[in-house]
């Protein structure tokens, strides 16, 4: 590699290193400037005093490492005690610092993970970006980033980086505190030491041992830097398998019933197994490459240790300084030496901290594009007291047209049954209407989404008290227990009256039958204008779905509402008054 290849290599690598400071600085800006500034702020100024008051506490048992040893060497019992008892009350004095220190940082840390928690979970729900996100790996191109497993971004990624950045940074600053407050003290007690020289004279180093401590430090930076960089990666990687593998074990849990139906325990345990061993050999080789560090890190600091002694045991022999300036020398060295290694003794933290910021800044950068590009609404969506469609052309995420396009109107009180071959389009068509599918062409002009419920084949039930999953998304203390129980008696769902204070897994708990059965008991309680029913009794018998939507038709017509339905079971024809066709473009 030639020179000029080997300089753009460092320019590169040096771009690299501000490019990923600033995008670290905007993860952690805007809770400093956020609602909970002042309270962040303050907790941090009250850790940088305290660090500052620790680093000061520590120049001060550095002194007295001089008077006590000195007190020992000359066996003066009464500057012995003395000391003695001016250490209990410096210990003292460090023990609260060190207690507050660390107390404070834990608060900060809460705080900070709390309000990223609350501001990225918004962000999140919002416009539907959870499901946009879902949808962008489909996508095709580099338009929208891939975030994988956001549950994990939110929830563990957040504590690794407020944890992270509160400690690397507070460490950061305690070193440069301490190497400030130390290198003037190792600087005038070796001013005294020389080497012989030609001619027997002496040469006098000013600073020696500070010039040791430097060369020391840095010659290990650089090492550890070579023998430790592969650990960045490995982490990055380590924290995407762990996460594969946990989607797994929450997807086994949620679709138990299916699975165990299905007698797929042996197919689960073999994709769990593939997950976990991808997680377990990248673990190994981040312990390879942890060991490898350990190797030299440890070693670096033993060595620190007597290294000081070495160097200025020959003065204490000869007489130039006392017991008490060896152990201050070796103390002052010690403290300049951990200052000076601070990226030494942190690497494998800064690892883990880039990997994790790394993988934050990717799921900003996903929802920037998703809420750039706005909602997921049809582009040329109008305002309108019905629904229609001209032209309307539903697409595949590649651009590929999905069926023929679509031409229809439909009013208020109106009764329409979709019908057509299985990938014509149909559910897409719901989504679409419902604004959660982004890709369509044409005019579509449809009523307030609020005036209007739609209920899958699969609907979802939060876990918790059975009134709520009636009312979801709805807060269950808007309906009075006569309105949620009218429901479900309305919706076949007697059995369930006594129960609405019960709180279990409802998904699991429920049949697939009484699941639909409790969604179509929202079309009671809430009582839309406008009801879109995609496969919304598959899982009923004929007879219980008869009577559900002669119910439904029923209360349909009492409040002028549109009942929309897609279902493939010819009898549910004479409850529509008419049918929307939908072809395929094969």
């Amino acid at each position: 590699m030639n020179t000029a290849t080997t300089a753009a290599t460092a320019l590169s690598k040096w771009a690299q290193f501000r490019l990923f400071v600033r995008r670290a600085w905007a993860l952690s800006r805007p809770y400093f400037t956020g609602d909970d500034r002042v309270k962040g702020l303050g907790l941090l100024a009250a850790i940088v005093s305290l660090n500052l008051g620790a680093v000061y506490m520590l120049v001060l048992l550095n002194e007295w490492n001089r008077l006590f040893y000195d007190a020992l060497q000359n066996k003066n019992e009464a500057v012995f005690w003395k000391e003695l008892w001016h250490f209990l009350w410096l210990a003292f004095g460090f023990i609260i610092i060190a207690v507050y220190r660390f107390y404070l940082t834990q608060l900060l840390q809460v705080r900070w993970r709390r309000w990223m928690t609350a501001h990225y979970t918004q962000r999140w729900l919002s416009q539907q970006a959870f499901y946009r996100l879902e949808l962008s790996r489909y996508q095709g191109g580099n338009d929208t980033p891939h975030a994988d497993n956001p549950d994990q971004r939110i929830h563990e990624d957040i504590d690794q980086f407020t944890s992270s950045t509160v400690g690397l940074t507070m460490g950061l600053l305690n070193s440069v505190v301490t190497l400030v407050s130390f290198v003037g003290i190792l600087w005038s007690l070796s001013a005294a030491f020389g080497f012989p020289w030609l001619g027997g004279e002496t040469l006098a180093i000013p600073g020696f041992m500070v010039w040791a401590a430097v060369i020391y430090a840095l010659v290990g930076s650089v090492l550890t830097h070579y023998i430790g960089r592969s650990q960045i990666a490995l982490n990055y990687e380590q924290q995407r398998r762990e996460a594969d593998y946990r989607h797994m074990l929450v997807r086994t849990r949620e679709y138990s019933d299916a699975i165990a139906l299905d007698r797929g325990e042996q197919w689960q345990e073999q994709g769990l197994g593939l997950r976990f061993t991808a997680a377990i050999t990248n673990y190994l080789k981040l312990l390879r490459a942890q060991k490898r560090l350990l190797w030299f890190t440890v070693g670096f600091g033993q060595a620190a240790t007597v290294f000081p002694f070495i160097v200025a045991a020959p003065y204490y022999f000869t007489g130039v300084i006392q017991l008490g300036q060896l152990m201050q020398v070796a103390s002052a060295f010690g403290r300049v030496q951990d200052a000076l290694s601070w990226f030494v003794d942190s690497y494998s933290g800064l690892a883990a901290w880039r990997a994790t910021t790394d993988r934050l800044t990717r799921f900003e950068d996903a929802m920037q594009v998703v809420h750039r590009h706005g909602s997921a609404e049809h582009p040329n969506r109008a305002q309108g007291d019905h629904w229609q469609a001209q032209n309307l052309q539903l697409q595949l995420p590649t651009g590929q047209n999905l069926g023929e396009a679509l031409n229809f109107d439909i009013r208020a009180g109106e009764r329409v049954w979709i019908q057509g071959p299985s990938g014509c389009g149909k559910s897409t068509l719901l989504r679409t209407l419902a604004g959660v599918w982004p890709w369509s062409q044409g005019q579509l002009t449809g009523p307030d989404l609020q005036d209007s419920l739609f209920l899958p084949q699969r609907p979802y039930f939060p876990n918790g008290a059975l009134r709520q999953a009636l009312s979801y998304p709805d807060a269950a203390e808007r309906f009075s227990d006569a309105e949620l129980q009218s429901a479900l008696e309305q919706a076949l769902l007697p059995h369930l009256l006594a129960r609405l204070d019960e709180h279990a897994p409802w998904s699991q708990v429920l049949s697939g039958g009484e699941q639909q059965r409790l969604a179509l008991a929202r079309v009671f309680l809430r009582q839309p204008r406008w009801v879109f029913l995609d496969e919304a009794t598959s899982a009923l018998d004929e007879a219980a779905e008869q009577t559900l939507y002669t119910r439904l038709l029923a209360w349909a017509e009492q409040h002028q509402a549109a009942l929309v339905s897609i279902a493939h079971r010819p009898q549910l024809a004479r409850f529509h008054e008419r049918t929307l066709l939908m072809a395929r473009t094969d």
